[in-house]
């Protein structure tokens, strides 16, 4: 219980930056897109807040076998690539220098598995705040600044041979101080950019590590921070504080040709204890348990050229889910990444080129939005996209039951359960997408990475995923709705269930689980869903999804899944008066192949479910919730969940989890 404790102080605390990051676009919504015409002067008063990403190179000192974090296209290092807040204050003087505060904390990035060399021990560095002065002098819409002021950060150790992190208390604390330099630019509206490189020495710690057999450790961090981040100002004097300046010389006008969106979301779930007469390794506990996950993430596009685009998408993601997202197939959390953490980690989750190519004939609008830009484009219209995104992005879409930051939260009812869809750890891949779009009809197709093997984070091209989608539109009784049948095949190192199962029982002293790792090989997995939505009347929709793949071999990305439907309801609030909420009713059944359970029931363990033995039986899954809309911003959301039959065992179960979920855009 302690821990849970502590990771939920951890949590609320990145929910709380997260919310501090919403605060200030939050007001931006409501100005209006016609900003006055360009001044010759530019002031750089006021108080701002904004979000940065870059890397981190340096050290935290000899022999503390510090983990090497994910640089993605860079080295990995002390922080990898690094993401986070800030927000401060400016005053221009009549000289043109400009003063000022700003307080911002960085975080890194998870873990580079394969460069991971065995020790006793591990030592990595959680997060890197400071408070600093700026003086910087301005140059109408530019300004060269110097920076310098406090810093401190948190380390930990993690001791390999016992396979868990030392007991909180072993987190160590560090002060020191900070001094860099950069530039910043105003890029229009209230926006500005800027580029800058920090100096961090943080002062010396020892963990004493000689109760586990193990010497003690200095760690040292000398951290060398290049950022890159973008600033929204909020006021030139606070509201509390009066009247705002009003002077004229601070309007830019709004960009017309980039966009900035932004999400925050937090889900506390828990579940009382239930029947549980035996446990196996990624068995759901039956004396209950309560955890919590944060996302955050920011989506910028720019247009290019005509019909191009480039999106980026860098994310904070921080918690766990129940059990560290193992004990059920059809997982209560679309929020809980298979890697999570106890404190922040920062991930470039998606960055996209797209190109659109129009065909000529009738134009519809496109909305601004996350990863859209705003415009005109062709019904007519064939599209290409290239990068780092989910599958899901732009396959098993449905209005109703797709997205489990707002929507339906079971992995069972927001996508086509048994599509093995590529995917590292926290949902991601990259690849390539086609689609040709007509009036009623569209037929979209993908290939993409897939993981070196099952639930790995590291995504090769050596065999690949792929996927083709044909989505039919119609109305009944001038009802809209629309149809989605997909076909889909991956090839990835994976093992076959029945062959693991023929030499475990010609050697009987053998471990299954050893068994089917030593057999693993190039194997195909292949499968088709059917997905279907229909609004029945005005603000009253229903969807469904059924989906089927071969069962031989294992699953690589998503979950234990073989076979499942699915279906359910969607009901605004505008019946009751309330016409931003929703109430969402509806159910899902997964089952496994016979080879699948087979293996499951020998002791086979899966990618989320493995009781060490197994009665058989369908996962029975209802799931229920009202979203409330707080404002146009912010939506609290209550949900609950019934599982029978969990990870598909007669023998345990079933279990109630209760969520909460809050949810900010902007």
């Amino acid at each position: 219980m302690g821990s849970y404790r502590h990771s939920l102080q951890h949590v609320l605390a990145g929910a709380a930056v997260g919310a501090m990051t919403l605060a200030s676009p939050v007001l931006a919504a409501d100005m209006s897109l016609k900003a006055p015409a360009l001044k010759a002067v530019y002031s750089w008063t006021g108080f701002y807040v904004g979000g940065h990403v870059g890397y981190g190179a340096g050290s935290l000192g000899p022999g503390t076998n510090t983990e090497p974090l994910q640089g993605v296209f860079l080295p990995h290092s002390v922080t990898g690539l690094t993401g986070g807040y800030q927000a401060g204050y400016n005053r221009q003087l009549a000289n043109k220098v400009v003063l000022g505060i700003e307080a911002d904390v960085s975080f890194g990035s998870p873990v580079d598995i394969p460069r991971l060399a065995p020790a006793p021990f591990n030592s990595t560095i959680d997060y890197i705040a400071t408070a600093r002065g700026r003086v910087g002098y301005a140059m109408g819409t530019w300004m060269p600044y110097v920076t310098g002021g406090i810093a401190w950060g948190s380390t930990h150790v993690n001791l390999n041979d016992l396979g868990v992190i030392i007991p909180p208390k072993r987190y160590l604390t560090h002060v020191g101080w900070t001094a860099g330099l950069g530039i910043e630019v105003a890029v229009g509206g209230n926006w500005t950019a800027k580029a800058e490189y920090d100096y961090v020495d943080l002062a010396r710690r020892t963990y004493d590590l000689t109760d586990v057999g193990l010497p003690r450790v200095n760690v040292d961090p000398n951290i060398h921070l290049f950022k890159l981040g973008l600033n929204y100002r909020l006021w030139e004097t606070p509201p509390w504080a009066g009247p705002a300046l009003v002077d004229g010389r601070t309007a830019l006008a709004e960009p017309k040709n980039w966009n900035v969106h932004g999400q925050t979301t937090v889900i506390a779930q828990a579940y009382p204890r239930m029947r549980s007469p035996y446990e196996g390794t990624n068995s759901l506990p039956g004396g209950g348990q309560g955890r919590e996950t944060w996302t955050a993430d920011v989506f910028l596009g720019w247009r290019l050229w005509q019909g191009g685009e480039f999106y980026f998408n860098p994310e904070l993601a921080q918690g766990f889910g129940l059990n560290s997202t193992l004990g059920l197939a059809g997982f209560p959390n679309g929020e809980a990444q298979k890697g999570g953490a106890p404190y922040p980690k920062y991930r470039p989750q998606r960055y996209v080129f797209r190109q659109t190519f129009g065909l000529g004939g009738e134009q519809e609008d496109v909305a601004d939005g996350p990863m859209q830009l705003a415009g005109k484009r062709d019904i007519d219209r064939v599209t290409v996209t290239v990068g780092r995104f989910a599958v899901g992005d732009y396959f098993d879409g449905n209005s109703y039951a797709k997205d489990p930051r707002v929507d339906f939260m079971n992995w069972a009812m927001w996508s086509a359960a048994a599509y093995d869809f590529p995917a590292d750890l926290p949902g991601f891949t990259r690849g390539a997408v086609v689609e040709l779009n007509r009036k009623d009809w569209a037929i979209r197709g993908g290939l993409f990475q897939v993981p070196n093997a099952p639930n790995s984070d590291v995504l090769v091209f050596k065999s690949g995923g792929a996927v083709v989608e044909f989505e039919e539109r119609h109305t009944i009784f001038d009802q809209p709705g629309k149809l989605r049948l997909g076909i889909f095949g991956n090839r990835g190192n994976t093992g076959s269930y029945r062959n693991a199962l023929g030499i475990s029982a010609a050697d009987p002293t053998l471990d299954i689980n050893d068994v089917i790792v030593g057999i693993r090989r190039e194997n195909t997995k292949y499968g088709f869903y059917i997905n279907a939505e229909q609004q029945i009347i005005r603000d009253v929709g229903m969807f469904a999804r059924a989906s089927w793949n071969d069962g031989r071999n294992e699953i690589l990305s998503f979950t234990d899944v073989d076979r499942s439907v699915s279906a359910g309801l969607s009901v605004k609030g505008s019946y009751w008066g309330r016409p931003s909420d929703t109430f969402g009713i509806g159910g899902a059944v997964n089952g496994l192949s016979s080879d699948h359970r087979d293996f499951l029931a020998a002791g086979g363990l899966g990618l989320l479910i493995g009781d060490g033995r197994l009665n058989y039986r369908n996962e029975r899954i209802f799931e229920t919730y009202y979203a409330f809309a707080i404002d146009k911003n912010f939506t609290f959301t209550a949900d609950y969940q019934l599982i029978a039959n969990p990870a598909y065992n007669g023998d345990r179960g079933p279990v109630s989890i209760f969520s909460g979920r809050l949810h900010g855009e902007f």
